[in-house]
């Protein structure tokens, strides 16, 4: 089986695709565990396909296909992912994970999000390894290029009339009729 920096160089690939043709920088592949085989792999389609919720692992996860489950599987992934596809990764019991840029993103909630469900998470040490230093500079080059579009991929921003709430009830349900 290859190693880390292999698959995340794939990863580095498809998101490099996506920025030479107008998209945001990010690409994912899907690994089987036990076989090393690529099972999916995409980027970024929020400009070529106008789809805001084709992020890299939902492509690589789309490319994939149906299979039973994904629970020997590796996400790679060139940036920390964000809410949308962490659901993703836990709804489908992935069970790790690996980062090639923590940086660019906007703080480490997915990534205590995950690890909290049991999932190993990696972020790839970039003074190590050249395929997460590349990841790192090739986000920021675009995020700093594109801030609008970076900003639109990442769902536009906090929504100012959203406010949070303490939950009530069990997993903040209110309980139904009849079982008050």
């Amino acid at each position: 089986m290859e190693s880390h920096e292999y698959y995340l160089s794939r990863a580095l690939t498809l998101a490099l695709e996506s920025y030479s043709e107008g998209g945001c920088p990010i690409g994912a592949v899907l690994v089987d565990n036990q076989t090393g085989d690529i099972l999916g792999a995409g980027h970024n389609g929020l400009v070529q396909e106008q789809n805001p919720i084709l992020h890299g692992e939902m492509a690589a996860l789309r490319a994939a296909g149906r299979m039973p489950n994904r629970h020997h599987t590796t996400m790679y992934t060139t940036l920390q992912p964000c809410f949308m596809c962490t659901g993703a990764i836990v709804q489908f019991g992935i069970p790790r994970v690996v980062i090639g840029d923590a940086t660019n993103a906007s703080d480490e909630e997915t990534l205590h999000f995950m690890r909290a469900r049991g999932i190993e998470v990696i972020v790839m040490d970039p003074s190590l390894s050249e395929a997460a230093r590349a990841c790192i500079d090739l986000a920021a080059r675009f995020r700093n290029g594109n801030p609008a579009q970076w900003q639109e991929d990442w769902g536009g921003g906090p929504n100012p009339e959203l406010v949070p709430r303490e939950p009530s009830g069990k997993a903040g349900l209110r309980p139904a009729k009849g079982e008050r």
